[in-house]
């Protein structure tokens, strides 16, 4: 198995979409829309988010990252993860991207943590929410508060587009549903 980034579009956008719908299932509303449309339209293109997958030896993703940077343009945050294929597989991946890159991720539960520190996260710092966070040992930052925001989508305002804008809505649904169904062909 290999870790590849995922450039090209097209492949991009079936990853991304197979990822949202992975990670928050059928009973999540818009949720999986709303994070598919902000990540395809505005932090794909500013280059805030990479995404990254676990390939068996045909090429075909068992797992799936999404990681985005921070303001500081130093840590990126695992802000979704799934496996497809092989359950040990997203492990695997998150293993391999801590060694690489300077990982950070936000858990709220002890299986969270556990899982993480199996896949090469070491240092963790109390939040304040109940949130515990965890950085990879490529991450430059010694304490939380030398920790910066990690960049964000305005989801409020993205479904407030949807509302008032019926042909936007239509527009990001089809690219979502296409997305998903093109997945097993993207590879």
């Amino acid at each position: 198995m290999k870790v590849m980034q995922i450039n090209q579009p097209a492949q991009r956008d079936a990853c991304l979409a197979r990822l949202c719908a992975a990670v928050y299932g059928q009973s999540s509303g818009l949720t999986p829309l709303v994070v598919f449309t902000g990540t395809r339209n505005v932090l794909f293109p500013q280059e805030a988010a990479r995404l990254f997958a676990a390939v068996d030896g045909e090429g075909k993703p068992q797992a799936l990252a999404l990681l985005v940077l921070d303001e500081e343009g130093e840590g990126m945050t695992v802000t979704h993860a799934c496996h497809l294929d092989q359950a040990d597989a997203q492990q695997r991946l998150i293993s391999e991207l801590s060694l690489k890159a300077p990982l950070r991720v936000e858990v709220d539960s002890a299986e969270q943590e556990a899982f993480y520190q199996k896949s090469g996260i070491k240092r963790w710092f109390g939040e304040t929410d109940g949130k515990r966070i965890g950085l990879g040992a490529r991450h430059p930052a010694k304490s939380v508060s030398e920790l910066a925001p990690t960049l964000g989508l305005d989801e409020a305002l993205i479904l407030r587009r949807f509302k008032h804008d019926p042909a936007a809505f239509e527009t990001s649904k089809q690219a979502f549903i296409d997305s998903l169904a093109h997945f097993d062909e993207a590879f």
